[in-house]
């Protein structure tokens, strides 16, 4: 596959790899489907606990962020619902809005590609807005954070072998070193968007109360029962359906052109068969399932049978 550098407007090859870290088995997983959080982020009953390779809060350790409704008036202060199948994100009907989203110039310079991730994650942030609106759940603010520090709120952070990109719950915070993706992506503007827009799905799962549900399903202390397994990958395909979603909300205007919105959505079939992600086959049909779909119905693994989320 390759991008385009905005600068030069050439073609810019994908940087060859020896083997796909997209679904690597380790405490968190590497590319588009990374996402983690781990013993500090993972207290449940009983002491913490580590999940491989996915985004689960604690049971209980987060709450609702959302102004209180003004006295007098029906509706609720938006809160997070700690459902799967039945969570009012996922209701019929229930759109993303539309964006026009304006990016600067993909750059080899950290503090550029900062700039366009934070950018983006704004763009996706405003798309996401009016669909959590609808389900009357909070939107928490994501922060982008381009550097890793020893520690955070998941606790200790990933190797680069582990991972290129990932979210953690406890802070809400995309973690994307700068290094690690260029090593990654070089300057393919579809893989970045594509990432991003993965862990930023995370980050709805996350406000919207589904991590939280997820995590209270948990049923052993390491993610190695068939179940908990299954749960992982329905977590992770719903993040892939969340961020085609969101990018087809921003395809044909501003930066992200029809074409390069779909490169993003192939690049999520561009990775190996994982039990904890999914076959490649069904990484991309959820991904395209969101694209094609336009609503977050299109997106609910919970409901889906086990072959579709094999």
């Amino acid at each position: 596959m390759t991008g385009i550098d905005e600068v030069s407007g050439r073609p810019v090859p994908s940087p060859p790899r020896p083997e796909n870290p997209r679904n690597t088995g380790t405490a968190v997983i590497g590319l588009l489907v990374v996402a983690a959080l781990t013993a500090a982020g993972m207290a449940m009953a009983g002491g913490p606990r580590k999940i491989d390779g996915q985004a689960l809060p604690a049971s209980g350790a987060f709450t609702s962020e959302g102004a209180k409704a003004p006295a007098g008036t029906a509706k609720p202060a938006p809160k997070e619902v700690r459902e799967l199948e039945t969570n009012p994100l996922l209701a019929e009907g229930i759109a993303l809005g539309a964006v026009t989203c304006r990016l600067p110039a993909i750059s080899r310079d950290p503090v550029k590609l900062e700039t366009y991730y934070k950018t983006f994650a704004s763009c996706l942030a405003e798309a996401w807005k009016p669909a959590l609106d609808q389900a009357n759940e909070p939107t928490l603010t994501a922060t982008v954070q381009v550097t890793l520090p020893e520690t955070s709120a998941c606790g200790k952070v990933p190797s680069e072998t582990e991972a290129v990109a990932y979210y953690c719950g406890g802070d809400t915070t995309i973690y994307a070193p700068t290094e690690w993706m260029l090593s990654d992506a070089g300057l393919e503007r579809s893989r970045h968007l594509a990432t991003m827009a993965h862990e930023y799905g995370h980050h709805v799962q996350r406000s919207s109360g589904i991590l939280s549900a997820a995590a209270e399903k948990m049923s052993s202390p390491e993610e190695d029962s068939p179940a908990d397994k299954e749960l992982v990958r329905r977590i992770e395909l719903q993040a892939n359906c969340f961020g085609a979603l969101a990018v087809a909300a921003a395809a044909g205007r501003g930066s992200i052109s029809t074409s390069l919105a779909k490169a993003a959505l192939d690049d999520y079939g561009n990775t190996d068969d994982s039990d904890t992600h999914g076959t490649r086959r069904n990484q991309l049909k959820w991904a395209k399932a969101g694209f094609s779909g336009k609503t977050t119905a299109s997106c609910n693994t919970w409901a889906a049978p086990a072959s579709e989320v094999a």
